[in-house]
């Protein structure tokens, strides 16, 4: 029963970087890791990959010989590795027992809109994969309300359309304080989004050009609520805390905690061990990250919208 993470999100989210600071997390650990990247217009990878769609299928020579843009050659590359699934199977079964952590396209359409990334995960499932699917976000985003909201709309879809247990993530949270200046709202309210609608509400007052999207943004909004889905957790790859904290909660939501890999790791009492209280890590994290005086004692979460 292998055990995997599917690691999405937009360009500049910090994919690699995560999928190298994981890696080395969970070798420390004793954990077998085995990384798959699954981007053919990847071309220099930052962490130590066994497996290389690149092998199988190559981004630039498809755009020369087809004559078609990025795009649409990327599109094409994951149709082309969806057909050959038997390819990347055949790979992943020289690593017996190994945990696989896949590397996917930054382009978002890929599993927003496209079905390929969809179809290879459902068929990976029925080989009895366990699989988790990791969105990472940047947290620099929380500094604008309508970048922010575009954020967990694609959240959102991703969770909808890949139809997987799925831990949203705001990652380089150790750049906000950079801009924490710029937050409306104190860190928890990013990471628990207990009322969207306060984020709307901030777009038309801060950017009068926006308000023509008014409605658009309040509809947005409210079906992010209706759906009750979307939370995030917080992440700085190089706090080695963060990220085991991060890899309990991803070890819940694919089952390796009930019993994976490792030796030893056979007892539901494990997630005993791994449960915590989110609200006391996130004032943690931003007391770490962002100045304590910035915030007033006691600050809580916004009144809701009336």
């Amino acid at each position: 029963m292998p055990f995997a993470q599917v690691v999405v999100g937009p360009p500049g989210s910090g994919k690699s970087t995560y999928c190298n600071g994981m890696h080395q997390l969970m070798t420390g650990l004793n954990r077998r890791v085995v990384i798959v990247n699954l981007d053919p217009a990847n071309e220099h990878l930052s962490y130590p990959c066994e497996i290389n769609v690149d092998e199988l299928v190559c981004l630039e020579s498809v755009m020369e010989r087809y004559k078609l843009g990025p795009n649409g050659g990327l599109i094409f590359c994951m149709e082309y590795i969806e057909k050959n699934i038997g390819w990347l199977l055949d790979k992943m079964k020289a690593f017996e027992d190994a945990y696989f952590i896949f590397d996917c396209p930054g382009q978002v359409e890929l599993y927003t809109n496209h079905e390929s990334l969809q179809h290879m995960l459902a068929r990976l499932q029925k080989e009895d994969f366990r699989i988790a699917c990791v969105h990472l976000v940047d947290a620099t985003l929380c500094a604008s309300p309508a970048n922010f909201i575009s954020a967990a709309m694609l959240s959102l879809s991703a969770m909808v359309r890949l139809e997987l247990p799925h831990i949203n993530v705001l990652s380089k949270v150790d750049l906000l304080r950079n801009i924490k200046d710029e937050l409306a709202f104190s860190l928890d309210f990013y990471t628990d989004l207990p009322y969207p609608e306060r984020l709307a509400q901030l777009v038309e007052s801060e950017d009068p050009f926006l308000q023509r999207f008014g409605k658009l943004n309040h509809a947005v909004c409210e079906l992010i609520d209706d759906f009750r889905l979307v939370s995030f957790q917080l992440l700085a790859i190089e706090d080695k805390e963060m990220t085991y904290n991060l890899l309990k909660t991803i070890d819940k939501a694919n089952g390796f905690v009930f019993g994976g890999l490792t030796e030893g790791n056979d007892s539901i009492m494990a997630v005993a061990d791994s449960a915590g209280f989110e609200y006391f890590r996130v004032a943690d994290i931003q007391d770490r990250y962002m100045n304590e005086d910035d915030w007033e004692a006691g600050e809580e979460d916004p009144d809701p919208p009336g």
